[in-house]
């Protein structure tokens, strides 16, 4: 059992699986151990305690989930394993069960982390703390800053639209939000610590406002009012929520980027009434054609599952007809995992794995051609590029404005700055732009 008087110099392990919201969220509770006198373990050390936050999206993601705790206990066989996260939330018992396990947080307790550590008895294994999560309101803000150049700021959780194939709801609750003033405040702070860099995270990022009597394109312009030299990004955002109002702002914006990530999920409008979306094609094709009427160099990716229950031959194959008439830059493809709970389990028609496998690739390949055919548009610009930490082999990377990823000879003194360059020919390994310096 821990106490108060030995939180000093325990040494904690992180490992963190999913998206950027849960990165985010393990900083913050990296922030308040490090407050309790913890310390991050360096490479080499065993760990007194290993947390590990979770995503369970799809079935591979649990899976990967239960790897990474069996790996950290052969690591760190002495050490308390925490496991907290969406897979937390929905599974807590068959978390419990694996060897080693210590302690299960569900999605709003990791938050209390160091309460239930003080109490914990070390001699029962897998001891749950889990809440009813749709009957969570309050909102636990949090921002990642742990050796990254771009930081991530949530500004909300959870959602509301309860889509046939999807979890989401189940593991994070319902939408909800801190207020403008409170997010303007976090933003502020992470450029005070040195972000050049702000990615607004969310599970439902255009949502904002729910909980507050505000709204998202509000909190855009009070953003974009800071007087300091910062980048802010958008995630993820519904095309329902992606109003003309905001992609004129952001086309207008010194400080928002041309860069937008939308969800469409199925090409298809019988598949999208399957899943319970609450847009069209139309309406999609229409919005992308708005942004790029605005916005012409904008980078926009795509979310799309395949695979779902109900999807036919013809229906991919008429989705992939309409996917191919996007004015887009890239997809990111996700192949369809039943989940439990899910609406979608109703459904009869079932797409086997290698069916979902093959459409997974075909959308990969139109993936590669669509960023490939952006990248050409872009060569011989001058652009602005936030340079990271991370290098390729003798080289770093960056990103411009409308994240074009470059690349350049690496200096650690330009890490974290901003350049102006000339975009040359592609790398060696095709995955980047050369940066020319003027």
């Amino acid at each position: 059992m821990i106490d108060n008087t030995q939180f000093n110099n325990k040494k904690v392990a992180y490992h963190t699986l999913g998206c950027k919201l849960n990165f985010a969220e393990t900083s913050a509770i990296g922030k308040q151990l490090s407050d309790e006198g913890f310390i991050k373990v360096k490479a080499g050390e065993q760990a007194d305690i290993c947390i590990i936050n979770t995503c369970s999206v799809t079935d591979t993601a649990d899976h990967k989930c239960r790897q990474a705790i069996n790996r950290l206990n052969r690591i760190h066989p002495n050490a308390i394993m925490v496991v907290t996260g969406c897979y937390a939330q929905l599974k807590p018992n068959e978390i419990a069960a694996i060897q080693g396990v210590d302690l299960v947080l569900g999605a709003n307790e990791k938050f209390n982390i160091l309460s239930y550590l003080n109490k914990l008895d070390t001699e029962k294994n897998g001891e749950i703390h889990r809440d009813e999560i749709l009957k969570v309101t309050d909102f636990k803000p949090s921002c990642s800053r742990d050796d990254r150049t771009r930081y991530f700021l949530k500004v909300q959780d959870g959602c509301d639209y309860f889509c046939t194939y999807c979890t989401i709801p189940l593991a994070r609750g319902r939408s909800r939000n801190a207020s403008i003033a409170e997010t303007v405040a976090m933003a502020q702070q992470a450029i005070d610590d040195g972000a050049k860099e702000i990615v607004l995270s969310g599970v439902n990022t255009g949502d904002f406002g729910k909980s507050t009597g505000e709204n998202f394109f509000d909190l855009v312009k009070a953003l974009d009012a800071l007087p300091n030299e910062i980048r802010f990004r958008i995630s993820s955002i519904e095309p329902n929520l992606l109003t003309d109002e905001l992609i004129d702002f952001v086309a207008h914006s010194q400080h928002f980027m041309p860069h937008f990530h939308i969800p469409l999920q199925s090409g298809s409008n019988e598949v999208l009434k399957l899943m319970k979306r609450r847009y069209t094609t139309e309406f999609f094709a229409e919005k992308i054609n708005t942004i790029k009427k605005m916005i012409p160099h904008a980078f926009i990716g795509v979310d799309v599952i395949v695979g779902v229950k109900g999807e036919t031959n013809e229906l991919f194959e008429n989705a992939l007809d309409f996917i191919k008439t996007l004015d887009i830059c890239q997809l990111h493809v996700f192949s369809y995992s039943e989940r439990a709970g899910t609406k979608m389990l109703e459904i009869e028609h079932t797409v086997s794995t290698p069916e979902r496998k093959r459409r997974s690739e075909v959308l990969h390949t139109v993936s590669d051609k669509m960023t490939y055919a952006f990248y050409e548009t872009q060569i011989g610009k001058t652009v602005q590029v936030l340079w990271e930490s991370r290098h390729n082999g003798e080289n770093m990377v960056g990103f411009t404005e409308n994240y074009i990823r470059a690349e350049l000879p690496f200096d650690k003194n330009k890490v974290n700055t901003l350049q102006s360059v000339v975009l040359g020919d592609w790398n060696n390994e095709m995955s980047a732009l050369k940066a020319n310096i003027q």
